[in-house]
């Protein structure tokens, strides 16, 4: 899993960590840089190897997948952030599943198991959020209360619109208007040579490995962690509850 650029210790760091196809996509950024940095890039066939590696090490790591679920009802923080997303990329974040249903060896169980609950507990479970199931376990298993005051849980598009000025990047991620409006964002928050470092990732890992939306994602979540190593100012969505492990349920961005 080599990592692109320099790899040089260069002094303390921070990432943002996407769910790829082959695992987990993370970027680092060294805070000390100043605004304008080349990013570097490496992928970990699953979280655990991350974090055994030297960049699990980091001071901050922003996450784009749930941490803390609910055994009951939905997520405060996920209604948070569909709400500061608004009509325009509210969609883009879906309900996180509740704890039980990690249980689940198929998505028709699981689905059945949250109607059979009702509405108000929750409801069914979406195709969407049982395709990441297996990365959440993933995440759930290596994540611990005291590991959130660094691990944490954040959203891409919470990142962009903050990125954005408060404004929501409406065109799709996956869509060439979506691509273009995000990679011209991250490039006017310093991050350079943002295609050369994309080039290199499809060179090392092939060119399924990995989406570049999930790399901008990383992108953006690097900036988030850059931030809040810094002392700048970020979005940070939570009513301040726990789930039944002790875990925050919150989002950042």
């Amino acid at each position: 899993m080599p990592a692109t650029g320099t790899r040089k210790k260069q002094g303390p760091f921070v990432l943002g960590v996407d769910g790829c196809p082959k695992g987990w996509l993370a970027v680092r950024l060294f805070p000390q840089k100043g605004a304008n940095e080349t990013p570097q890039a490496a992928i970990f066939g699953n979280f655990n190897a991350l974090l055994r590696s030297e960049w699990g090490q980091a001071q901050i790591m922003l996450v784009d997948m749930p941490v803390g679920l609910t055994d009951h009802g939905r997520r405060g923080c996920d209604t948070l952030a569909r709400r500061t997303l608004g009509k325009g990329r509210a969609s883009s974040v879906f309900p996180a599943p509740r704890r039980p249903m990690l249980d689940f060896s198929t998505y028709e169980d699981a689905n059945a198991w949250g109607k059979a609950q009702g509405k108000e507990a929750g409801g069914g479970l979406s195709k969407q959020a049982w395709n990441i199931l297996p990365k959440i376990r993933e995440l759930d298993a290596c994540i611990t209360p005291e590991s959130q005051a660094r691990i944490r849980e954040a959203h891409p598009e919470v990142a962009f619109l903050r990125l954005n000025k408060g404004q929501a990047v409406t065109a799709p991620k996956r869509k060439p208007e979506g691509r273009i409006a995000r990679s011209a964002l991250l490039a006017s928050h310093g991050i350079q040579q943002l295609n050369e470092v994309w080039s290199q990732i499809v060179s090392e890992h092939g060119a399924t490995a990995v989406h570049i939306d999930d790399y901008y994602d990383a992108c953006a979540l690097a900036l988030t962690a850059k931030s809040i190593s810094l002392g700048q100012q970020v979005l940070h969505l939570t009513e301040g509850l726990k789930d039944s492990r002790g875990l925050k349920m919150e989002i950042w961005g």
